[in-house]
């Protein structure tokens, strides 16, 4: 091989082993992502990115960490209520990184670790509530369950910002007895404003006997009312007893007319 072949070989190399170590050195992170460096095993107090920007190669090591929100199912947990009651829940939690260095450094793996402590926070907060705060309280136990997890969870540089039960399912024996219990409920309400009903008549009755004990003439007059009324509405022949006092006052008033 002669020279000339020789240095386009070395070039040839050096350009090539140039190219890997560019490769290696330059990265490029996307908005959403941070890259958290280790130089040497020590971690650089700021993380890299967004845009592009230079490690040094066989000496840093770059992890990625992706700072979007990021959705955690909790598996259904078996619960049983303060009243003894046992069901069947399931929630979805909403978290992102805040400090990329502290969720690489401070826990193994971040996401498994924030699904443990949501699964155990389901459990214990749900048991200390009875069923029917579950079922008509869902607001409040949702603000608990987030404020335990993210206070749970900082120092690993995560926020969780929502925290949702999703489903709660309940035995069927039970949903029968709650059935029962609804339809119970509404049959005492009905009673409740039928007895108000009865009562609010009373009280007209009462008020329309004391003008009626005034005023004896409103007793008669109410009675042929009621004698057009029913012949009205009905074509059959009803034959009514005319009380003698009802003759007397209608005879006296038509006296009075005459005269």
């Amino acid at each position: 091989m002669d020279a000339a072949a020789t240095s386009l070989l070395v070039i040839v190399i050096v350009l090539s082993l140039l190219l890997l170590l560019a490769f290696l050195a330059v990265k490029i992170a996307r908005e959403y992502e941070r890259g958290v460096i280790f130089r040497l095993g020590r971690l650089l107090p700021t993380p890299k990115g967004p845009g592009l920007f230079v490690i040094i190669p066989f000496v840093d090591r770059m992890v990625r960490v992706d700072l979007r929100t990021v959705t955690l199912n909790v598996p259904p947990q078996e619960v049983i209520t303060k009243d003894n009651v046992p069901v069947r829940v399931n929630a979805v939690a909403y978290f992102r990184i805040v400090e990329p260095n502290a969720a690489i450094v401070q826990v193994e793996n971040y996401m498994v670790a924030t699904s443990q402590i949501a699964q155990t926070t389901l459990r214990s907060v749900l048991g200390q509530h009875v069923l029917d705060e579950l079922l008509s309280e869902r607001d409040k136990i949702n603000a608990i369950l987030q404020s335990i997890i993210d206070e749970a969870t900082s120092p690993w540089g995560i926020k969780v910002s929502v925290v949702e039960v999703k489903d709660v399912e309940i035995p069927a024996g039970m949903q029968r007895a709650m059935a029962r219990q609804a339809e119970a409920e509404r049959e005492r309400r009905a009673k409740v404003i039928s007895a108000e009903g009865e009562f609010q008549a009373s009280e007209r009755l009462k008020d329309a006997a004391a003008i009626m004990a005034q005023q004896p003439i409103t007793v008669q007059l109410r009675y042929l009312q009621t004698l057009l009324e029913i012949g009205a509405s009905n074509n059959s022949t009803i034959v009514f007893p005319i009380p003698i006092d009802l003759l007397t006052a209608l005879a006296n008033v038509a006296e009075r007319e005459t005269t």
